[in-house]
């Protein structure tokens, strides 16, 4: 069966490059919404761990559940559901949130929108919030936001963090105790010299960031953690002009050419739009198109690397290596190697 292989060593290598540009792990607050970006929700969570960390950002509570055991601090971006859990920490999205909210003492982080006009609480809200919370039995965990063009060499950067950092000045005028600030994603840290007191970094410890390399001083080097490989069911010898797979739209190029087929297809996140020029990082070319359950490669092989690399895998299909990780299917065995 298809399987996922997290290489460790590059992960851990990951961080020590973060961990170098923060001064501090404790200031590292891992990504691990969406299964992780697709990597599996428990196995990074444990390497996490091990790692060092104590944070860590998730979509939802049910994610946050999973992973309770394993950190002290768990920030929940999209919270439906409270609990008195004192791990967890509740993301304000809207204004309207804080008039809904029916539990005490929960720990909130007020989202605030300085220019990605997503989620967040718009500036001119802001004091009526803070007001709000302060009289509330609300604590105030943290106050953040999100920049919408790290990765780009614009000005929007410029402008978006000058509007965040008036609204810190805000918030540290009107609200009397004092609370936690964190902007930066993994982008964004490498983007300036001062480091807020969490960094949300997702992509960068997964080892795809990919950024403006003009906005960089140095290559960062991060290392890709994740694999896909396919495993053989069926082989065959074919002649020049034999069609495979749907409408035979993979057509052989020349005689005695064996062709294997492989258990790994779009239901497990494989993409159909690789068909049908995909090559495989050791060289072996698809034939024809990307099926349900299947794929077929010029190769004999018992198991296959798909791909080492979701940066260069998603620029073969035409997406980014964010959709193309967390499209994988969560069935699919994660093996932690070394």
């Amino acid at each position: 069966m298809a399987y996922i292989t997290l290489n460790k060593s590059a992960f851990f290598h990951n961080l020590d490059i973060i961990a170098q540009q923060t001064k501090s792990i404790d200031k590292i607050a891992l990504v691990l919404k969406d299964n992780a970006y697709g990597h599996g929700l428990l196995p990074m969570a444990k390497m996490a761990q091990e790692y060092g960390i104590t944070k860590c950002v998730v979509r939802d509570e049910c994610e946050a559940d999973e992973v309770s055991e394993y950190f002290n601090d768990i920030l929940i971006l999209s919270p439906r559901i409270y609990s008195d859990n004192q791990k967890f920490i509740y993301t304000i999205n809207d204004y309207s949130d804080l008039e809904n909210i029916k539990y005490k003492d929960l720990n909130i982080a007020l989202k605030v929108d300085s220019g990605m006009h997503r989620n967040g609480v718009i500036v001119e809200e802001l004091e009526d919030a803070l007001s709000c919370i302060e009289k509330s039995s609300l604590t105030l965990h943290s106050v953040f936001t999100h920049f919408r063009s790290a990765d780009s060499l614009s000005s929007e950067w410029f402008w978006q963090n000058k509007n965040y950092h008036d609204i810190k000045k805000i918030v540290e005028e009107k609200f009397s105790k004092n609370v936690l600030f964190h902007a930066q994603n993994s982008a964004a840290l490498f983007r300036t010299q001062t480091i807020e007191d969490w960094v949300r970094v997702g992509i960068a410890a997964y080892g795809c960031l990919e950024m403006d390399k003009t906005l960089l001083n140095e290559p960062l080097n991060f290392k890709p953690v994740l694999s896909l490989w396919g495993e053989k069911v069926s082989q065959k010898t074919l002649y020049h002009d034999n069609r495979v797979g749907y409408n035979g739209v993979g057509v052989v190029e020349s005689d005695n050419t064996i062709v294997s087929n492989y258990d790994v297809g779009y239901a497990d996140g494989f993409m159909r739009s690789a068909s049908p020029h995909y090559t495989t990082p050791n060289g072996e070319k698809i034939v024809g198109r990307v099926s349900m359950d299947n794929s077929s490669f010029v190769s004999d092989k018992e198991e296959l690397l798909i791909f080492d690399n979701a940066s260069i895998a998603s620029e073969a299909m035409n997406t980014i290596s964010y959709e193309l990780l967390v499209r994988l299917n969560e069935r699919l065995e994660r093996r932690v190697c070394n």
